[in-house]
C-alpha cells in the first residue's frame, strides 16, 4: 500500500508515493539517491545508518517513513559540499579518522548532534555519544581527535 508522503531532507521538500511503513534508510538511498547513510545491521545497533531528525541522531534502518513525515531530516550530504566541507568533515579528513569509511557518515552525524548541544564535550562525553557505533577499523582515537578538532573550530 502506498501513500503520498512529504519529506524535508537537507532543506528540500520531496513528495513521494511510497509505503509509509518502509524504512527511511531505503527511501533515502533508493528514492532520493542519498547514499552516505549505510545499511549495517538493520537492528538500530551499529550506527552506520544514523541521520539527523529534528537535530537528533537517529538510526534510519528501522525508522518507518511515516514516523518522520513532518520532520526536518539531514543526512551527511546536507552538512557540507565538496567545496565547503562542514568542520566535522574537514576534521575527519585531517585526523585520518576513517579507513573503510562504512561507519563514517553515522559517526559524523552523531558527532554533529553532540556538538550542536555541547561545543566543549569531554572525551568521556564523546565516547558516550559514540557508544552505539560499531567501527572495526580501529581508528577510535582518531575519531575522538577529529571531533575535538571540529569542536575547537566550531567554537571560534
Amino acid at each position: 500500500m502506498t501513500a503520498t508522503i512529504e519529506l524535508k531532507v537537507n532543506g528540500q521538500n520531496h513528495h513521494l508515493d511510497v509505503d509509509p511503513d518502509a524504512p527511511l534508510l531505503l527511501i533515502l538511498r533508493n528514492n532520493l539517491g542519498l547514499k552516505a547513510a549505510k545499511f549495517g545491521c538493520g537492528l538500530e545497533q551499529c550506527g552506520a545508518c544514523k541521520i539527523l531528525v529534528d537535530g537528533q541522531a537517529v538510526p534510519s534502518c528501522a525508522t518507518p517513513l511515516s514516523a518522520v513525515a513532518n520532520a526536518d531530516i539531514t543526512t551527511l550530504e546536507g552538512l557540507g559540499t565538496p567545496a565547503n566541507l562542514h568542520p566535522l568533515q574537514r576534521a575527519f579528513l585531517a585526523e585520518q579518522a576513517a579507513q573503510c569509511g562504512y561507519c563514517t557518515a553515522g559517526l559524523i552525524i552523531t558527532a554533529k548532534a553532540l556538538l550542536d548541544k555541547n561545543l566543549q564535550p569531554s572525551r568521556a562525553e564523546i565516547c558516550e555519544a559514540l557508544d552505539a557505533h560499531i567501527c572495526r577499523c580501529g581508528t577510535h582515537n582518531r575519531i575522538i581527535c577529529a571531533i575535538q578538532r571540529a569542536a575547537s573550530e566550531m567554537a571560534r
